[in-house]
């Protein structure tokens, strides 16, 4: 494994599992051998990534629109922490980015 690769796959794991712990749940994350062997890539990782961290957004949003109209059962502290943990989850996200793209251009850089 190359330290671009390595960068590559440290940064799919801190988005995964912080996707996961704002969600509420802890799950072990794949090691590269298990990914491998049971048939996964890293693009639908990184989409599900994604996927989770855009559900959390809209879920956030859903909730806001219904204290918003004022039904009942919404309280402001819960729509406050949703959308904190939206919040968290993109930058997060963004910061995965930022690393992944550092990486491909490192990768790129690199003498043959």
């Amino acid at each position: 494994m190359t330290v671009a690769s390595g960068a590559l796959a440290s940064a799919l794991q801190a988005l995964e599992t912080t996707a996961a712990q704002a969600a509420g749940g802890v799950t072990r994350m794949p090691r590269a051998e298990d990914a491998n062997r049971d048939g996964l890539d890293f693009a639908a990782s990184l989409k599900r990534s994604i996927d989770r961290v855009d559900g959390m957004r809209q879920s956030a949003e859903i909730q806001s629109q219904a204290y918003e109209r004022g039904d009942p059962g919404v309280s402001l502290n819960d729509v406050m922490i949703d959308l904190q943990k939206g919040s968290i989850a993109l930058n997060m996200s963004v910061q995965v980015r930022n690393r992944l793209v550092s990486a491909y251009r490192e990768v790129m850089n690199m003498q043959v």
